[in-house]
């Protein structure tokens, strides 16, 4: 059995004892193919497999294999939905999103050069073609396009959530984020029905801040 199989057979485990927050058979699935490791840096590589987050350059993180399928089993994907990403970081996340809807398109925001190039890099190498990556503050979206079906923010958010965000989330849409302060958050869900928008949390959780003009300072 390889390392990406235990560690997958070790999220389904966990799946199997957590009624409240199930993984997406899809979701695992999809995990059990997309190589980690090309996401991790080099020195890092022993733990590419490990269930937990890694350092990143520019102070940032990739995330606990265990969150990235809680928070895209949250999502409930469909294969042709647009998403917006909000943290690119690594890009391992941009890459399990891509693979869950192949038909769509996948736009990620990342506010360092340095982490987008590094994303893009590897998401080439895999071949995948439904990303559009930008450079700039994640807080503000993507106004000059379509409202997106999904968004997913990869950093920890006010609790108020940035409220262009929740404007470009269109009707049925579903808004994934860790909300709370700056140090500890809420899985929060955020469903579009019409005008009103409708929050779940999930579960306590941990991310860097969201930095911008809609998030901390």
């Amino acid at each position: 059995m390889t390392l990406r199989s235990r560690l997958v057979e070790c999220l389904m485990r966990h799946s199997g004892h957590n009624d409240v927050n199930p993984l997406d058979e899809k979701v695992l699935s999809i995990m059990s193919h997309v190589p980690r490791h090309i996401f991790v840096p080099q020195e890092l590589l022993k733990y590419a497999y490990a269930n937990e987050a890694l350092s990143l350059p520019c102070g940032q993180a990739i995330s606990q294999p265990f969150v990235v399928a809680w928070m895209s089993s949250l999502l409930k994907l469909d294969t042709a939905d647009n998403v917006l990403e909000i943290g690119t970081g690594s890009g391992y996340q941009t890459a399990i999103l891509a693979e869950m809807a192949p038909q769509g398109r996948i736009v990620t925001f990342e506010r360092y050069p340095e982490l987008s190039r590094y994303a893009r890099a590897r998401i080439r190498q895999l071949t995948i073609r439904n990303v559009v990556f930008v450079v700039g503050d994640g807080t503000l979206g993507c106004p000059d396009v379509e409202k997106f079906d999904r968004i997913i923010v990869t950093a920890g958010c006010p609790s108020w959530l940035p409220s262009p965000l929740l404007e470009q989330l269109a009707d049925g849409g579903i808004l994934v984020a860790p909300t709370g302060t700056r140090s500890e958050q809420q899985m929060s869900t955020v469903v579009r029905s019409g005008d009103r928008l409708i929050r779940h949390d999930h579960g306590s959780c941990a991310f860097v801040p969201l930095v911008g003009e809609h998030g901390w300072h």
